[in-house]
């Protein structure tokens, strides 16, 4: 492992840009300053003169098919896509084929990462309506933490037993992380509309299904449980202006209980794009109305939304270009988000300082995760530089994703990552992989 020595950057970290050096030696930052000199001739130097320099994201919440989906992603294909993007760390979900819903099961995952994964990794565990005795053998120190569909998604995990969903959260401590809709409202109004339309119900009716108030009746429930137990509640993904409300910005951010994130695209898209995008931008929950977006920007800004994440869940173009109910929801994210957000900075909607501390430094505070998140001494070198001024346009022969599609083909984003470092080691240097990165099993302080 070969020392590297980032020079003239504009290191931004804790709220603060400022000009300077960073040493990397064995994995970890060893120095920074105004100005270090390399210490031995093998050292591997970075000129990032007028390049941001900051900590790797820490995508709480992707979607990596293995096992079971492998025909849409791997381990492997998309943490080397996501260390394209600057993701230096992933939690992956649950829903794979089998369901990550045993210890067994899920160290087998743990197992895989550890053989395939570029990216430093954890997993959520998951739970269903009858394995609460599976749930409470999970070491809190050693796995990121519990996720709960508490409305239905790709996978069928649906946990809609409010008896178990009480018993849960009264006897984990685990972190709980929650996918809120509510299934009754969804199914109710899927039916009238495939009364309508049959299968091909159009595109733009889905966020009318899968409603605002499908949305808000799920999030109060979880909030009023999490308040009523004690538990420790993320929710995941929120799309709505109305729910942004069941939320505090309570400082500091360590002592909140009930916290909240915010992905990629419902940052980006609204209900008008669907005209253009179809099926692409067909997630759960829906991407809705340019009001619903306004909402969620403000209370990311206020701090009552906690994280971005991608919420990364490919699948092959064939599935997704089926009718509407045939047609799976999700979509690949991890290439594209931070350069989709330095973008957002470019327009003014948020400062390169806040875009770090939503993608590292607060991930890194709610799960507890050790030495990771920040440009500090002594931690782990996951950093990534950013020149904010290459334009530069999506399109199918720059796509890393196995699936091999993006909803952003056609855009130009004004910055890109140059380099992403993975525990010291240059995984990625101007659109190459020169090292092949094994990432680590993530650490908790808890």
């Amino acid at each position: 492992m070969i020392p590297v020595l980032i020079k003239n950057a504009e290191i931004v970290n804790e709220g603060t840009i400022t000009k300077g050096d960073i040493l990397v030696e064995n994995g970890r930052i060893a120095e920074i300053a105004t100005s270090i000199s390399a210490k031995t001739s093998e050292t591997k130097i970075i000129d990032a003169d007028g390049f941001y320099v900051i900590p790797g994201m820490i995508d709480d919440q992707v979607h990596f098919r293995e096992p079971g989906l492998t025909h849409k992603a791997t381990i492997e294909s998309e943490s080397k896509a996501a260390v394209a993007g600057g993701i230096t760390t992933f939690i992956e979900m649950p829903n794979t084929v089998p369901q990550a819903t045993t210890v067994e099961l899920l160290e087998e995952k743990f197992s895989r990462a550890s053989e395939t994964s570029w990216a430093n990794y954890s997993f959520m565990f998951g739970g269903t309506n009858d394995n609460i005795e599976e749930i409470l053998k999970v070491d809190e120190t050693k796995v990121a933490g519990l996720k709960l569909f508490l409305g239905s998604s790709t996978g069928n995990m649906l946990v809609d037993d409010p008896k178990v969903l009480e018993e849960i959260f009264s006897k984990t401590n685990l972190l709980i992380s929650a996918h809120c809709e509510d299934e009754g409202t969804i199914k109710a109004n899927f039916e009238k509309y495939v009364a309508e339309y049959g299968d091909d119900i159009p595109i733009e009716y889905h966020p009318i299904i899968r409603s605002e108030e499908a949305c808000y009746i799920s999030s109060s429930k979880a909030i009023e449980l999490a308040k009523k137990t004690g538990a420790r509640l993320h929710v995941f993904h929120l799309s709505t202006q109305k729910e942004t409300n069941l939320f505090s910005n309570k400082k500091p951010l360590s002592e909140k209980k009930i916290t909240a994130e915010v992905c990629i695209h419902h940052l980006w898209f609204t209900d008008a794009d669907y005209a253009e995008k179809g099926t692409k931008i067909k997630w759960n929950p829906a991407v809705k109305t340019q009001k619903d977006k306004d909402g969620l920007w403000e209370a990311l800004l206020d701090d009552r939304i906690d994280v971005i994440a991608t919420d990364h869940a490919p699948h092959t173009i064939e599935e997704k270009n089926n009718v509407y109910t045939k047609a799976p929801s999700g979509g690949p994210l991890v290439q594209h988000a931070l350069e989709a957000l330095f973008e957002m900075y470019h327009k003014g909607k948020i400062s390169v300082e806040k875009i770090v501390e939503k993608t590292a430094h607060n991930p890194a505070i709610l799960f507890e995760i050790k030495e990771r998140g920040y440009i500090r001494k002594g931690y782990k070198a996951d950093l990534v530089i950013i020149d904010p001024n290459a334009p530069w346009t999506v399109s199918k022969e720059n796509i890393a994703y196995k699936c091999g599609w993006s909803p952003f083909e056609g855009t130009t984003f004004r910055s890109r990552v140059r380099y992403t470092l993975i525990n010291g080691v240059v995984a990625y240097e101007n659109s190459k992989f020169p090292n092949r990165t094994k990432g680590e099993r993530i650490t908790f302080n808890r």
